[in-house]
């Protein structure tokens, strides 16, 4: 039998109660401590449901533990002995470290152990951060909890951690770390000097992951991480002002994510290459604060993405060469920089949809054809085919401000005769408003016959309608020659007819080839 080691008044109750699991209650915590076994104590403040609790007032505030007596102390190293084995679990009973409302000395270290109790704490202040770098371990719950910081790198936990409700004052780190009921950072304040407050890059949560509520100092880093459920950010403040509020790059969420009902990123929010098999959801506030893009989510999987933010977006918004099945935003949040080059989406949902030709043409580094063939393209499946030609007539307009002067001027002569192909009804219109200016200048000024024995009877209308064809109808224009300024207009509708008629020719090239 393991020898038991010195210990205080403090430390004698928790030796005692660990072998049932019973919780020890050191000082007053929010909602009072636990009376019962293991199984006892309720929802704390700690559960994801509640999003963490209200902080104690004075002396009894975790954040100043250091003042606590040794009534209230309890050494590490007592708890790493419990954890490893110094002592069995009673008959019948589940062994488990819960503690309340302590003051915790020393380094609570385990470093590439294997831990077969739960560790609880609540309420507690811990003097050194937890260092749980490679260990495997049943849950683990430090909430309410003021601490320096956590490295669970390569950690593996058979149920969940939870920092809900906790106070860190410096990084948590959980790179390449595997949960398998969940991670519960619910109502966390975390502020580190660090480049990154959480770093949880490689991450796998078997279950959901929530930082509802949480605020956060210093960069989110959940790279490469995948979760299995929903990743919930109801009401999280994120702040890295000039740096990545949220880097989440290549991450997998099989469930949904939730950026909402609050959500606040000062910095930008990247979520390049991610993979989201449910609906992500933005309807919080982000702000690029002093970086190159507010939100940065090329090359994105997303079954859903739903984008209604509270205010627009203050930055660049990038969705290039993402694939969403369906896009729901709103016009009156269309941030004014939007690289949309490459997108493919198979349905919009939302207001706007006579207003998306503006929508795909903001890439704040200049013409991209791409999302207007896109836009057109969709148009067309949901039976708008007026819509279509709109946003194809849009593009060629945008493309020409990008063109030579030549180009610019050939395709402004196409604009305006058929609308490059897609408006042909206004070379009947120039046509029409031509040939009643030849018909009632050629009346009342009529040319004089060529072969006055051989000439038809002189018609205002018939000799206009042969000066515009390309080809003479009526014979009349080969029989009579204008004199004085009816010759100049004369030359004029023979240039216009032309003119005209290579217009409808190159206008229904462009319409007719294939797409």
């Amino acid at each position: 039998m393991a020898r038991t080691p010195r210990l205080t008044k403090a430390e004698r109750k928790l030796w005692n109660a660990f072998p049932t699991g019973e919780t020890v209650a050191l000082g007053p915590v929010m909602g009072g401590p636990s009376t019962g076994g293991p199984s006892s104590g309720g929802p704390s403040s700690g559960d994801p449901s509640t999003g963490g609790s209200v902080a104690l007032a004075g002396q009894n505030a975790p954040e100043d533990g250091d003042a606590w007596g040794p009534e209230r102390t309890v050494r590490a190293d007592v708890i790493t002995s419990l954890l490893l084995g110094a002592r069995e679990a009673a008959t019948g009973s589940v062994a488990a470290v819960r503690l309340r409302g302590a003051r915790i000395t020393g380094s609570l270290a385990i470093i590439g152990g294997t831990v077969e109790h739960d560790l609880d704490l609540k309420g507690c202040h811990l003097d050194q951060p937890v260092l749980l770098t490679g260990t495997t371990t049943r849950s683990v719950r430090l909430t309410d909890c003021a601490l320096p910081g956590l490295s669970g790198g390569g950690m593996r936990v058979a149920g969940h951690l939870s920092l809900s409700g906790s106070t860190v004052t410096g990084t948590v780190r959980l790179a390449r770390a595997q949960f398998e009921s969940g991670l519960w950072l619910a109502g966390t304040r975390i502020t580190a000097d660090d480049a990154w407050a959480l770093s949880a890059g490689s991450m796998v949560v078997e279950s959901g992951a929530t930082l509802r509520n949480a605020d956060i100092t210093g960069g989110v880093r959940l790279v490469g991480s995948r979760v299995n459920g929903d990743l919930n950010l109801e009401g999280a403040t994120l702040r890295n002002p000039g740096g990545r509020a949220l880097n989440a790059d290549d991450m997998v969420v099989e469930g949904a994510v939730h950026c909402t009902r609050g959500f606040t990123a000062l910095g930008c929010v990247r979520v390049r290459g991610a993979r989201v098999n449910g609906t992500f959801s933005v309807s919080g506030t982000i702000r690029s604060a002093d970086t190159p893009y507010a939100l940065h989510a090329s090359h994105m999987e997303v079954r859903e993405f739903y984008l209604k933010p509270a205010e627009p977006i203050d930055g660049v918004v990038n969705l290039a060469y993402s694939r969403i099945g369906t896009l729901q935003d709103d016009p009156d949040t269309w941030p004014d920089r939007l690289r949309l080059n490459g997108l493919v989406y198979d349905r919009l949902r939302g207001s706007g949809v006579t207003r998306r030709i503006d929508w795909a043409g903001r890439d704040p580094e200049g013409f991209r054809p791409q999302p207007y063939e896109q836009l057109a393209a969709w148009y067309l499946r949901d039976g708008n085919d007026a819509l279509a030609r709109r946003t194809q007539l849009a593009k060629l307009r945008a493309r020409r401000r990008t063109q030579g002067l030549g180009l610019r001027v050939w395709g402004r002569l196409l604009d305006v005769t058929v609308g490059y192909g897609y408006r042909p009804w206004l070379a009947g219109v120039w046509f029409a408003v031509l040939l009643l200016t030849g018909t009632i200048s050629f009346a009342l000024n009529p040319p004089r016959p060529l072969k006055p024995d051989e000439a038809p009877v002189f018609d205002p209308f018939a000799f206009s309608f042969d000066l515009l064809l390309p080809l003479p109808a009526f014979g009349q224009r080969e029989m009579f020659d204008p004199a004085g300024w009816t010759q100049g207009l004369a030359y004029g509708l023979v240039i216009a007819g032309w003119i005209l008629a290579t217009a409808l020719v190159a206008g229904a090239t462009r319409v007719l080839r294939p797409q």
